[in-house]
């Protein structure tokens, strides 16, 4: 059957009801988290949600429940400014109003935010509660996704052992070192172009508890400089053990991704699949379906796909039970394109 975006996957709730993991409150509603379903609203992150939570900025009140509002604190405040931080000043104003184990996710914001893994590395005592963070929460509206500005991302990962939830938009000199992480269940790289070394970082990593990977791959035009063979590590699942909800996604060479897939034992465990918003057409589909059964899967996202109505059709016929995304670009194209590029 085919579906609405925002429609509910199989198993799930629709009423917003939350579920605790470790003790830590975050959404479940797959319309309100594209940490929990690829069917999530795609124009979700315009900046007043994270994990399924309202995101606030600090103010001379403070909620009654603040462990259940992710923080607006701001890096860079100056377009292409990345002398200066006002982190660590929002951080403090945060802390001074907020019990720290009561501020459970950050969504930092700017036009760069190339200091926040330092400085959030540095202030791992302080928050002790921390399970989510968002690295880029910054609105289109304000600045393009691949101007925003990163670093390393690394210390994040490696000074919050319990971390649940890291998050990224943009990529402009993003770097990532592989790392073990035991408690990671969602890793989401939102981007018009995923730097190669980053792909293959991920791959290098150990996420035994990782449950969603999501990777905007992008052009060469803006970073993405990714090849379909920085995909083989994901793809084997041999570090991945725990995972239910794979997407590779947004890429120009979304065909070739769609035949790796077709034969990759990762997807033997997957519950949600995405090869959404990238320049998908019936060559790639074609090899998807020729493959290893995809009948098992609760969700296939294609959405932003570039198909014929026929192999629609087939897609349709050959996936019965399975709820689908066949959510095509507005207009008419000569040519395919991804979804998110500047």
């Amino acid at each position: 059957m085919t579906t609405d975006p925002t429609a509910t996957a199989p198993g799930r709730s629709s009423s917003g009801d939350t579920a605790t993991s470790r003790g830590v409150t975050f959404a479940t509603d797959p319309s309100t988290d594209p940490g929990a379903s690829f069917l999530a609203d795609p124009d979700l992150y315009s900046g007043d949600r994270f994990a399924g939570l309202p995101v606030e900025q600090v103010g001379e009140t403070v909620p009654l429940s603040p462990e259940l509002v992710a923080w607006d604190v701001t890096d860079s405040v100056e377009p292409g400014e990345r002398g200066e931080s006002a982190l660590p000043g929002e951080l403090d104003a945060l802390l001074d109003r907020v019990a720290p184990e009561r501020v459970r996710a950050l969504a930092v914001s700017g036009y760069s935010v190339s200091h926040a893994p330092e400085i959030l590395a540095r202030y791992a005592d302080r928050l002790p509660a921390l399970r989510a963070v968002f690295l880029g929460f910054t609105p289109t509206e304000q600045w393009e996704i691949s101007w925003i500005g990163h670093g390393d991302i690394t210390p994040v990962l490696e000074a919050y052992p319990l971390l649940e939830r890291l998050e990224v938009r943009g990529s402009d000199e993003l770097a990532l070192r592989p790392v073990t992480h035991d408690r990671l269940r969602v890793l989401r790289f939102e981007s018009g172009g995923l730097p190669g070394a980053v792909v293959r970082a991920v791959g290098a990593s150990s996420f035994p508890a990782l449950e969603h990977l999501e990777m905007w791959l992008g052009t060469p035009a803006y970073f993405g400089d990714n090849t379909i063979g920085d995909l083989d590590e994901p793809l084997s699942g041999a570090r991945l053990p725990a995972l239910r909800r794979l997407g590779l996604r947004n890429s120009e060479y979304q065909d070739d991704i769609a035949a790796a897939v077709a034969t990759a034992p990762v997807v033997a465990g997957l519950h949600e699949l995405s090869l959404g918003r990238g320049a998908l057409t019936d060559h790639g589909m074609e090899a998807l379906l020729s493959g290893q059964p995809l009948t098992h899967l609760r969700v296939l996202d294609l959405h932003h796909h570039f198909l014929s109505e026929p192999m629609v059709e087939r897609v349709r016929r050959a996936l019965p039970g399975v709820t689908l995304d066949l959510t095509r670009p507005p207009g008419a194209h000569d040519q395919p394109y991804i979804a998110e590029w500047e």
